[in-house]
């Protein structure tokens, strides 16, 4: 059995973790807007009698709780980035980020739900001129903040670490962009809170000229069933990331055709984790009629699928 050897006695595992996110200064202004906007929100639809508007600053006062959660993650992923107690850097800190604020998403889905339906039983009157002028504010309010966040999957060249060790050969070449999954989670914050504002306004215009006034519960109930679905998506896509879900298929299927490409060497055993925002971790144990050192193999792994480290063992055939 053959294991690689490191290329030097220490190596950095940050990965580019140590490198401030574009994300981290959007979500750290859409933190100060939100947190104001909650305010207005919240004391208009106390004032009002608006439940729909109501939901709406609440919503926005779990999203600067939640928010509030991405910026640390943020922060704490870039400040611990060579901690040494972290295998693999803290690229899982970024989902962990995500997946608690799909928790928050989820918890106040709920909230909104319960509270809706306690309005549909027992209405409130509405002063609509004054809550419409309010939610149509707030809905300007989340639209800027979609716009500083932004929904694009960032890219970043990971680069190599200090040392100069190649896990990094495999890095993505082709700049392909990469799921940064914090920064999607303050994103469906603000989506949300730009979604329970459109409901509230259409709530109140059709309770307003319709006389339909258990619109406006209804719509947070709606807006409450909507947000609880990004939740669950964003729970499970982050979810498999902290539980180590085996990589895409596509990706070791390319793993395991490249290794194998000589015709001599079968491909026993493959772990694919992603560590990072579209970066991976590859294991890979190999059985050869003809055994070559492992970073033999290593080289035959393809550019372009984010992996930027790789540990190999090699067998002879047979054994």
């Amino acid at each position: 059995m053959k294991h690689e050897a490191p290329h030097s006695p220490v190596h950095s595992h940050a990965f580019g973790q140590d490198r401030r996110r574009p994300g981290e200064t959007r979500t750290l202004i859409v933190i100060a807007i939100t947190a104001t906007m909650m305010v207005v929100e919240i004391w208009a639809g106390l004032a009002f009698g608006s439940m729909a508007l109501l939901a709406d600053g609440l919503h926005m006062a779990s999203h600067s709780v939640a928010l509030g959660i991405n910026a640390f993650a943020y922060v704490y992923a870039r400040r611990h980035a060579h901690d040494e107690r972290f295998s693999f850097g803290t690229g899982k800190v970024n989902a962990l980020g995500g997946f608690s604020g799909a928790i928050l998403l989820a918890m106040f889905a709920v909230m909104m739900a319960w509270e809706s339906l306690h309005r549909l039983i027992f209405p409130v009157p509405i002063i609509f001129n004054n809550a419409i002028l309010v939610a149509v504010v707030g809905l300007v309010v989340n639209g800027a903040s979609m716009l500083i966040l932004g929904h694009q999957h960032e890219g970043h060249d990971h680069g190599h670490d200090e040392d100069g060790h190649d896990h990094h050969a495999h890095h993505d070449e082709h700049g392909h962009h990469h799921h940064d999954h914090n920064l999607r989670s303050a994103y469906l914050h603000v989506l949300a809170d730009a979604l329970t504002s459109v409901l509230a306004i259409v709530a109140l215009l059709a309770a307003k000229y319709a006389g339909l006034v258990w619109m406006d519960p209804v719509m947070g109930i709606v807006g409450a069933v909507l947000v609880a679905r990004w939740s669950l998506g964003l729970l499970r896509t982050t979810a498999e990331i902290l539980l180590d879900h085996q990589g895409p298929e596509d990706k070791c299927r390319e793993i395991r055709e490249s290794l194998e490409a000589d015709g001599v060497t079968r491909v026993t055993d493959l772990h694919l984790w992603c560590i990072g925002p579209g970066i991976y971790s590859l294991i890979a144990s190999v059985a050869s009629a003809r055994p070559q050192p492992p970073s033999a193999y290593r080289d035959r792994v393809p550019t372009g699928l984010g992996i930027v480290h790789t540990s190999f063992e090699v067998h002879p055939d047979g054994i």
